[in-house]
């Protein structure tokens, strides 16, 4: 799910409180649905992924592992509860018939056989009369699905949530093999069965390799980046405002679910795709039915072996129940049905030769082994560089410049090291060793104990400096749109940035105005920034100044400051004078902070050089107090900690919580000595009980809305 090696240094932040969080299952699981939102948030709503789909289905495992050994923690809004997807503001949504789920995955030929076991045990199975399956490519592409009424197209949507989608109607019409109407052949054998007035069929809308090679061919041209993967290109090309764009992608389809097969006279899956064809659709003709383990290994190996050979992605095998009366007698879980299952394949593998180890400083000073390699063609697009992380990496593959290295993408994204052909090694080949002193600065190299990174100590270190403006301007942080890295590498290389604070008291729409984009016209010629386009930086960069302190802190770059942890901060201290003023323990006090976090904003904020630039940043009139809306509620129930429990008749679970955390309460999945309140609705168990063993106060719904709409608990100071 990751494009690129931009996140090498922000990736090692995020995990490295792991062992921490490992010591508090609440609080890893409660970690765990954050990172697994924001990955998603990115991969499916914005078609910008920042990690693997190896690396995101690990911490999804993990969750389930930590929630199968404490269900307390298992909430409505946790991640293993949903399916996957986004539903954005740029379309109309879409109401599913049913709801479209996602499927679980088996990584590898031990867990598909143990669901196999388990799926024919819970049917029946016996020699005489097994469960049939039926195995179907896992395409990698954007999940749709398209409505016909009266046997003539009429809506076409996306997956979204799982429950609402986006309407792209008029960008799936311009797909050639989308039929406009249900073929008669298809008609005839569902005509006594009741079609009705409508079906909604399922699918996947994809983009064919060739069609991908040929966009990011001609994306220089069209000023615009290259697309990472075929996939991330389908979904940018359907979510398209003009159909127009869409028209020119050579986006294409396989159709192979329906919302309700009832109306249908067809009682499995194999026979469905058999009508899909007969109405018209595109199905894909790599299908088999099995009935046994063994056969459906040999449709996964035959897959796997042929991959290569198709003009589309696909990422595994998917095995269904192919009887539709078996697929309802297994039923679903919170996000997948239990009668289905993604046998994931390992990503595709190439042999190039290790040219050069370089050296990248990040914005921390952490000094990261970039491999750079003979360009290769994986997964659609070709490759020259992959982190290798940390010396320790290094290590473990055991890598050397002059290696023949095997490479891949993980999660067919990220480019990677697998490791070298130990027999083509060179006999003069030498182990990599990190340097002593900065590539980019010449200062000393150092590595703290009990640390993997090796770090640029110096604080003048222009690497650091490049990177932390870079941060500054990002999405998350200040979001100022059109400072990208290159361009702020030419206000570098042109004085006339240096560190954050020069974007406010020293940059101008005149000087930004003359300033090589880094891009060079076909004629070999500097492209400039223009005069339009350097007044709508400026503009973006005076937005920005009303960003507010928890931006300010997250975008400065402080070690283990995420954005998490800075908005924490800001609500805690509201304005950075306060901040300024509480002591390392004061600090270490604010929820989800502790010792480590204090110890390094307390460290930050004892830089003159640090102190310099927040100085300035205050003089630019960049605020540095903590943002609220004017209609956001005060945060009267700050430090108060509630559990929702039982059914509430008049709110919805997750409207509630919001509203109680909008009040500045925490909202828990699991009873404890330090909650405060526990809501109770109707048929409450375990979470009731255990409130009432430790003494913990229990409110009612009647008491729940008294509180929103007031903010305060009712008696709430008795209580205490």
């Amino acid at each position: 799910m990751a494009s690129g090696n931009a996140q090498v240094e922000g990736q090692a932040s995020l995990f490295g409180d792991e062992d921490r969080l490992a010591a508090s299952p609440r609080a890893r699981a409660a970690e765990l649905n954050r990172l697994l939102n924001i990955y998603a948030y990115r991969y499916y709503a914005l078609d910008d992924p920042v990690v693997t789909d190896a690396e995101f289905d690990r911490l999804l495992r993990e969750l389930h592992a930590i929630e199968e050994l404490h269900p307390e923690l298992v909430s409505p809004d946790s991640y293993t509860q949903r399916v996957g997807g986004y539903v954005s503001d740029q379309f109309e949504p879409v109401r599913h018939a049913q709801r479209m789920y996602s499927i679980d995955d088996a990584m590898n030929l031990a867990e598909l056989d143990e669901w196999l076991a388990r799926t024919d045990e819970a049917l029946g199975s016996t020699p005489e009369h097994p469960v049939a399956y039926t195995c179907e490519l896992k395409i990698d592409g954007l999940g749709v699905a398209l409505t016909y009424r009266d046997a003539q197209f009429v809506r076409a949507a996306t997956r979204g949530d799982g429950t609402t989608g986006e309407n792209v109607t008029a960008n799936v019409l311009t797909i050639k093999d989308v039929p406009h109407a249900l073929a008669p052949e298809g008609l005839a054998s569902v005509a006594d069965a009741g079609l009705g007035h409508s079906v909604e069929v399922r699918g996947e809308v994809y983009m064919p390799k060739h069609s991908f090679v040929r966009l990011n061919e001609g994306a220089d041209a069209a000023g615009r980046e290259p697309f990472a993967n075929p996939r991330n290109a389908a979904a940018g090309s359907l979510r398209q405002k003009d159909p127009k764009v869409t028209a020119h992608r050579d986006l294409e389809t396989f159709i192979y679910a329906v919302a309700d097969e009832a109306p249908l006279s067809v009682t499995t899956q194999w026979q469905f795709l058999q009508w899909l064809r007969a109405c018209g659709f595109s199905v894909n003709p790599n299908a088999a039915r099995c009935t046994s383990a063994h056969e459906v290994h040999d449709f996964c190996a035959r897959a796997l072996a042929h991959r290569e050979e198709l003009d589309y992605d696909i990422d595994g095998v998917v095995v269904k129940v192919d009887s539709f009366a078996g697929q309802e007698a297994l039923g679903f879980t919170a996000r997948a049905p239990r009668w289905a299952i993604a046998f994931k394949f390992p990503p595709e593998e190439k042999r190039t030769v290790l040219r050069e180890i370089r050296i990248q400083v990040g914005r921390t000073g952490v000094l990261t082994p970039v491999a750079e390699f003979d360009p290769v063609l994986v997964a659609g697009s070709t490759i020259a560089r992959a982190t290798l992380h940390n010396i320790d990496e290094v290590r473990r593959k055991n890598v050397r410049v002059g290696d023949t290295i095997v490479v891949h993408k993980a999660g067919d994204v990220i480019p990677e090291v697998v490791g070298p052909v130990l027999e083509l090694r060179p006999a003069d080949s030498v182990d990599f060793e990190m340097p002593a002193l900065c590539p980019s600065c010449g200062s000393p190299v150092v590595r703290e104990e009990g640390e993997v990174a090796y770090r640029c100590v110096s604080i003048d270190c222009p690497a650091q400096a490049h990177e932390r403006l870079c941060h500054w301007v990002s999405r998350k942080a200040m979001d100022i749109d059109g400072l990208g890295d290159e361009l702020i590498g030419k206000l570098v290389a042109a004085g006339l940035v240096s560190d954050v604070a020069d974007f406010y008291d020293r940059l101008t729409a005149t000087a930004l105005a003359g300033c090589p984009t880094g891009r060079v016209s076909v004629a070999g010629d500097d492209i400039l920034v223009g005069k339009t386009i350097a007044a709508k930086v400026m503009e973006q960069v005076e937005q920005s100044r009303r960003a507010g302190l928890a931006r300010v802190l997250f975008g400065l770059g402080i070690r283990h400051v995420g954005e998490q942890v800075a908005r924490s901060i800001a609500r805690e201290f509201g304005s950075m004078g306060a901040l300024m003023e509480a002591d390392e323990e004061r600090i270490a006090a604010v929820e989800g902070v502790g010792p480590k976090i204090a110890h390094s904003v307390r460290e930050f904020l004892s830089v003159p050089e640090n102190l310099s630039v927040i100085e300035r940043l205050r003089e630019a009139r960049v605020s540095l107090e903590e943002q609220r809306s004017a209609d956001e509620p005060a945060q009267t129930l700050s430090g108060l900690t509630f559990v929702l429990t039982g059914t509430l008749e008049r709110h919805k679970r997750d409207e509630a919580k919001a509203a109680l955390q909008a009040f500045g309460a925490k909202v828990s999945g699991s009873v404890s000595k330090k909650t405060s309140y526990v809501i109770a609705g109707a048929a409450a168990g375990s979470k009731l009980t255990k409130a009432q063993q430790l003494g913990v106060p229990v409110l009612d719904e009647d008491a729940l809305e008294q509180i929103l709409a007031t903010g305060e608990v009712p008696g709430g100071e008795d209580d205490e």
